[in-house]
């Protein structure tokens, strides 16, 4: 049943629920009507549910600590706290009050999501059900935005999550490439029924990224093409209102901050949730995703109309969950969205729900096993803790596994002669491998997300500029100043993703030049490097199809590619071995300096 409008305003100034001042005037009003004898304003209440990046994240646990998931805020994760959380709201709300949304990024992220791609895959006959799948389903999900990260396993595994959920997965533009038609459902309607009054009609626009034709252009490229948000929502907000939609909520796989991480390599902007609010009439309500932030509430007024728009995004991996608390009134035979207010719950206030915890106990509990299985020993720790500014062997691991793959690969073509160099980026402040047995767990958590390995060939130019765009993640520092480690890198908010390390290359990054001149002494086999000399340069897939907008890679010719995740190649690295011993791949082959003397 609607809530009772009186009631809920008195319920909210007790709890201190958020209610927009518009709507707080409105039972005067109706008691003005009333002395008329006209009869009051018939109202309706609803509440849309959201969540985003999910990344795989069941239940509160950290699969590479293998422990319960703590951070320094507090916080708590996981879909079984978010299914407490929705029981709550359904429960204050009134369950049919109620609508529950996604914005995407949701079958990658954690060891459960990779063991049900590739060790144990759902898309195998008569293999299982995703557990993401089976949790969603179970909580009610309503429509769920596609994600880029929805790609990384190819279209079979995506269409075979797809059949397995209860619910639509929308991508308003993620098209055909051949016919440009939607190759998922763009919207979803769904109407709720109010007691004395015509049914209130709710549609959801789903969009995903376009930035997926470069992450994952291994597997979309010639089969889907993902045009702009602005362009898409603004030819279907148009239909979804001429369909009778009341309201109208857009779910976006898109930050709010107007940036894009891949330069001017595609036309449509990365980030564009706040813009498509600015720029498409029609719209009353956004949720956010794929920045990884929280925004309670952010107000955009939209240019043409003037109305306020409300997006909200809640913290990934199922840490928050937003509330868009939606004011409805009936006037002149119509529903008009009368208010809009955004808040969010926090998942670290419930426990568990514990029919999510029986219904996927046992495939958490597999993949428990699975990451702790031991693969070779370490004669001693080795960590990521200061790999953003010193050279640290754990990041050499990497580069040295991606030299062999490559070399190994190439042997007997035309580019087998050609020294063979790799980058890799200090992923995790907190990732360690101890010394003594080595596990799966171990080496996932150097290694978080499902990058594969491809070839490319590049000259020496080339690789200088690389290196001098990646040495821009470092805060310029005079060389008298003081040094603190906390603020020394991530200059201009770039993540520790781009920043690169780049093997079998010799170089300081002098960081008291300004960005652009900080490369100083860069030699190849002791001599300076020669701008014509030819490289093959190995690197994830990511960084091949222009993430983070790196000088020159994009455009390079590939020499070879493959789908095994360099995470994979690691395990194997280290299994063949038995032995992880820095000796076997570290070297120090560039350090920071000031004016030419060394930092640290």
């Amino acid at each position: 049943m609607p809530l009772n409008r009186r009631k809920f305003l008195k319920k909210s100034a007790v709890t201190g629920a958020g209610v927009a001042l518009a709507g707080a005037a409105a039972p005067a009003a109706g008691a003005a009507e009333a002395e008329k004898g006209t009869k009051p304003a018939k109202r309706y209440s609803l509440t849309v549910m959201g969540t985003t990046d999910l990344h795989g994240n069941i239940f509160n646990w950290d699969y590479f600590k293998d422990a319960e998931y703590t951070d320094a805020k507090g916080n708590a994760k996981g879909l079984a706290r978010i299914a407490t959380l929705v029981e709550q709201v359904r429960a204050e709300k009134g369950r049919r009050n109620t609508l529950l949304l996604d914005a995407g990024d949701t079958i990658q992220g954690t060891p459960l999501t990779y063991y049900y791609a590739k060790v144990e895959p759902i898309t195998a006959e008569g293999g299982p059900v995703h557990p993401m799948a089976q949790a969603m389903n179970a909580i009610g999900y309503d429509a769920v935005a596609l994600g880029n990260h929805e790609f990384n396993y190819g279209i079979e595994t995506l269409r075979k999550f797809e059949e397995q959920c209860d619910f639509p997965l929308l991508g308003a533009n993620a098209l055909d490439a051949k016919t440009l038609k939607p190759a998922f459902p763009p919207y979803f309607m769904k109407t709720f029924r109010v007691k004395g009054a015509p049914p209130v009609k709710v549609a959801v626009l789903g969009l995903t990224n376009p930035g997926i034709a470069i992450w994952d252009k291994a597997y979309v490229q010639g089969r889907m093409t993902f045009p702009g948000l602005e362009e898409q929502a603004a030819k279907w907000v148009p239909k979804l209102r001429s369909m009778g939609a009341d309201v109208v909520v857009v779910s976006a796989h898109s930050g709010s901050s107007g940036t894009s991480s891949y330069g001017d390599q595609l036309p449509y902007i990365e980030n564009s949730a706040a813009l498509v609010a600015q720029k498409v009439p029609g719209i009353d309500a956004i949720l956010v995703g794929h920045a990884h932030t929280e925004i309670v509430e952010l107000k955009v007024v939209n240019e043409q109309t003037g109305r306020t728009v409300i997006l909200s995004e809640p913290l990934c991996y199922a840490q928050r969950l937003s509330l868009f608390d939606i004011e409805l009134v009936f006037a002149k035979g119509r529903w008009t969205v009368e208010s809009v207010a955004a808040s969010v719950r926090d998942s670290r206030t419930v426990a568990d729900d514990p029919e999510i915890t029986r219904l996927l106990d046992d495939e958490h509990d597999k993949v428990v096993a699975y990451v702790n299985q031991v693969v070779g020993t370490a004669t001693e720790t080795l960590t990521t803790v200061d790999a953003r500014y010193r050279d640290a062997p754990i990041i050499d691991l990497i580069t040295r596994v991606q030299e062999d793959v490559v070399r190994e690969a190439l042997s007997g073509t035309e580019y087998a002669s050609l020294p063979v160099l790799a980058q890799a980026s200090p992923f995790s402040r907190t990732s360690a491998i101890p010394a003594g047995e080595v596990t799966i767990r171990d080496l996932s958590s150097l290694y978080v997300y499902d990058n594969t390995l491809v070839a490319k060939l590049m000259t020496g130019a080339q690789l200088k500029a690389y290196l001098e765009y990646s040495a821009e993640y470092f805060v310029q520092t005079a060389a008298g100043a003081a040094v603190d480690v906390d603020r020394l890198t991530n200059a201009n908010n770039r993540p520790d993703y781009n920043y690169d390390y780049v093997s079998g290359l010799s170089y300081d990054i002098d960081i008291a030049q300004p960005a652009g001149s900080r490369i100083k002494n860069l030699t190849y086999g002791g001599a300076p490097l020669d701008d014509a000399q030819r490289f093959v340069f190995a690197v994830n897939n990511y960084r091949a199809n222009g993430g983070g907008a790196f000088p020159h890679v994009a455009s390079a010719q590939e020499l070879w590619a493959e789908s095994t995740e360099i995470r994979t190649r690691i395990a194997e690295w280290v299994t063949a071995k038995g032995v992880l011993d820095p000796k076997d791949f570290a070297s120090v082959d560039w350090k920071l300096t000031r004016d030419g003397t060394p930092v640290f």
